[in-house]
């Protein structure tokens, strides 16, 4: 990428990250972390899969377990990506980390890719509105909680769209 380019890039993500992140204040801060909690390690959305194969229509579970396979997928290969690009998660002063977090590298982010990639697998099981509706917030929660910068969370739900497809 031009260096002029990528320099205005870094800093218009630096510049949405404090805006989004300094509106954080409790107790929509504590409620947002409490929902945020639930995509740790795709954790909501594997037990969504999970509950799918095992309570819906005969017909229908395995695109469930598909859907969830892909999921554990993206997570897995978005864990991996972060080992290659090794990007260090936000530290601005004046605007801490609202939660703790597994690991201390952000590109791309996983509750991201993961949500992304479990409304594009579950589409069609499910409606599409809602499910993208939370991977939106499940993904725009981790700026606002100070835990990444904006294009992690873009990169982040390119990877998932692009992983959930493998399950359509």
């Amino acid at each position: 990428m031009h260096r002029p380019l990528a320099s205005a890039l870094a800093r218009a993500d630096v510049r949405l990250y404090r805006l989004v992140r300094a509106s954080a204040k409790p107790p929509a801060s504590e409620i947002i972390g409490r929902f945020s909690r639930l995509g740790e390690h795709a954790g909501l959305w594997l037990a969504l899969g999970a509950a799918g194969a095992l309570l819906d229509a005969p017909d229908r579970r395995a695109r469930w377990r598909r859907g969830a396979m892909v999921v554990a997928a993206t997570y897995a290969a978005n864990t991996a990506i972060k080992a290659v690009f090794r990007r260090p998660r936000p530290v601005l002063d004046g605007l801490p980390a609202l939660v703790p977090t597994p690991s201390a590298l952000s590109f791309p982010s996983a509750h991201a890719s993961s949500s992304f990639a479990a409304a594009r697998a579950y589409a069609g099981l499910l409606p599409v509105g809602p499910l993208y509706a939370t991977a939106a917030a499940m993904a725009a929660s981790r700026v606002y909680l100070g835990v990444h910068y904006p294009s992690d969370i873009a990169a982040g739900a390119l990877l998932g769209l692009a992983m959930g497809s493998v399950a359509r």
